[in-house]
């Protein structure tokens, strides 16, 4: 039993992961990044987006699956 809640919270963090990325993604493309490269390096910025999109898609869904397990340890306390 206790494989296979390991398994069904791994599965949701991978989710939870992967869309975070998508909305911080959906996020970044309102933001001009290509006024902060050089003209003509439309590879570089797109690279660029897609490594923000990473970095803030993790923290943000790190931070959910923490505060996912720490409710669900709160049984614990009482």
């Amino acid at each position: 039993m206790f494989l296979a809640d390991l398994a069904i919270q791994s599965v949701i963090a991978i989710a939870v992961h992967l869309f975070f990325i998508a909305i911080a993604f959906y996020a970044l493309q309102s933001v001009r990044l290509e006024v902060v490269f050089k003209k003509g390096h439309v590879f570089q910025v797109q690279v660029m987006m897609i490594l923000l999109s990473l970095v803030l898609g993790s923290i943000a869904g790190g931070f959910f699956v923490e505060l996912m397990n720490w409710s669900s340890q709160l049984q614990y306390l009482f």
